[in-house]
């Protein structure tokens, strides 16, 4: 199995190998992402004992316990029958006495996949690891423990940050993120599927960079055409896949789904309050659990705009697929399920007028997930702190949003317009006079004394004009998004 675009996790992972003492890595991140394939691929074809077991979703502890010891006998004991002990002390007992009988000199990688579906209630799973961590396997420089889960609150708090018997155990943390404008045009083409940059894009407004989802594609189809197969076709993978997404992820399923469809309602982010008003929720610390598991999967960030106080923190949805599901797809479930012939239900919608809208929301999207090849074309510091900022229109002034500015060390700001067009942007003498506007506006109200800079961020970049020439100081174009960093 052929890793793709992965160099940064496979060097980690080699690192992590390569150790001369017992590590523990806590591998996270949303489902579909790719985490369970990168380790087997990779662990698989190294020079090690690779021991891997998967949870069973929703699986009772008899189940559980069932599945371990059946993994254990695949791997180690040529699937031999094993007894299946009555409790996890007896299950991990039987493995420490499996790895003993190990070849000395050879490593051991223990991936527990799906950790927390194995840990059901009243079972103790999180304390017999804690137990024979500690008390075996910390010491045994043989061995390596990959702890990972789609779950990622679950892994981030009972693993990572554990207060128990894990305190400050993990040695290693890695988010497996989805994949870049960059990487996804890399898997693409692994597989034969060979489209242009502007094509990357747009199937990448669609479904974001999730290996999963770009598997839907096929060679010879264009954008539209994956997107109209796998997303508005009710066989297609992804026409239902949000719901079934969030099922897998969060009890009471409904209410995260209503949270982020508020969310993505609102182009330049949500205040909290404003959310429990809209949803008639309580503003109390289980809305704030939610918004930070919603974080935590991938679906939302959390920003505070450019000098606000922390109780101005707003939320916005960055999950490409999310947004497009909410924006397309659940406004016509009824009318693909009743389509006789799906193909080109899309194609018909890509003529309407909010389709456009939706396209510049989406880029805006994809540029925050893509601020390192940002800051690299406007040749910023790694100290540079990206912002959003706005104005509330008040009497005697206007209001203005700036949809992304980099505070930097040099004394300076560089405030950042996004636009998504098929053609290189037009500044005429009307946008030209929005952004000297927002520029005055921005600091007379943060009464900042920084050299000010005007970036554009244009897909298809900026038609050179007089205005272009005075006012704007740099420009980011969609193929600098694919540089790799």
């Amino acid at each position: 199995m052929t890793i793709i675009a992965r160099s940064s996790e496979t060097a980690i992972l080699k690192q992590f190998l390569n150790s001369n003492k017992s590590e523990f890595m806590a591998v996270y991140g949303r489902r579909r992402v790719g985490k369970t394939f990168l380790i087997k691929s990779f662990f698989s074809s190294s020079p090690c004992e690779f021991f891997y077991v998967t949870g069973v979703e929703k699986g009772s502890a008899l189940k559980q316990r069932q599945n371990f010891c059946r993994r254990v006998s695949e791997v180690f004991h040529h699937k031999l029958s094993l007894s299946v002990p009555k409790d996890w002390y007896g299950v991990f007992e039987l493995l420490k006495t499996t790895i003993d009988n190990l070849p000395k000199n050879k490593k051991v990688v223990l991936f527990f996949d799906e950790f927390p579906w194995m840990v059901t209630p009243k079972a103790n799973l999180l304390e017999v690891l804690e137990y024979y961590w500690n008390e075996y396997w910390s010491h045994d420089k043989r061995v390596k423990l990959i702890v990972c889960g789609s779950l990622a609150s679950w892994i981030i708090k009972n693993i990572i940050n554990n207060t128990g018997g894990l305190y400050q155990r993990v040695s290693y943390r890695l988010k497996i993120e989805p994949f870049t404008l960059g990487q996804a045009k890399l898997f693409l083409k692994s597989k034969g599927v060979l489209l242009t940059n502007k094509q990357i894009t747009t199937l990448y407004m669609a479904i974001g960079g999730i290996p999963l989802y770009l598997e839907q594609a096929k060679k010879g189809l264009s954008a539209d055409q994956i997107i109209d197969h796998t997303c508005f076709n009710k066989n297609g993978l992804l026409f239902n896949e949000l719901k079934e997404l969030f099922k897998s992820l969060f009890k009471e399923s409904e209410i995260y789904i209503k949270i982020i469809k508020e969310i993505a309602k609102h182009r330049h982010g949500l205040a909290k309050e404003d959310i429990a008003k809209h949803l008639k929720l309580s503003r109390g610390g289980r809305l704030s659990l939610r918004l930070q598991e919603l974080i935590d999967a991938g679906f939302i960030i959390s920003f505070i705009p450019y000098q606000h106080k922390e109780r101005g923190e707003f939320f916005k949805v960055i999950d490409e697929y999310a947004l497009f599901y909410f924006n397309w797809i659940a406004a016509n479930l009824s009318a693909i399920k009743n389509l006789a012939k799906p193909s080109g239900f899309w194609l018909e919608k890509t003529k309407e007028g909010s389709f456009h809208a939706w396209k510049g929301y989406a880029f805006e999207s994809i540029c925050y997930k893509h601020l390192p090849q940002i800051m690299h074309k406007l040749n910023l510091k790694a100290s540079s702190v990206p912002f959003s900022w706005r104005a509330v229109a008040k009497r005697g002034s206007d209001g203005t949003q700036i949809d992304l500015l980099f505070d930097r060390s040099d004394d300076t700001i560089t405030l950042c317009e996004i636009k998504f067009s098929e053609k290189p942007f037009i500044i005429d003498k009307a946008y030209a006079k929005i952004l000297e506007n927002k520029k005055a506006i921005f600091v007379a109200q943060t009464k900042t004394k920084k050299q000010m800079f005007i970036a554009m961020i244009s897909a298809n970049g900026i038609k050179k004009s007089l205005y272009s020439d005075s006012l704007v100081d740099s420009c980011v174009t969609l193929d600098d998004l694919f540089v790799a960093i």
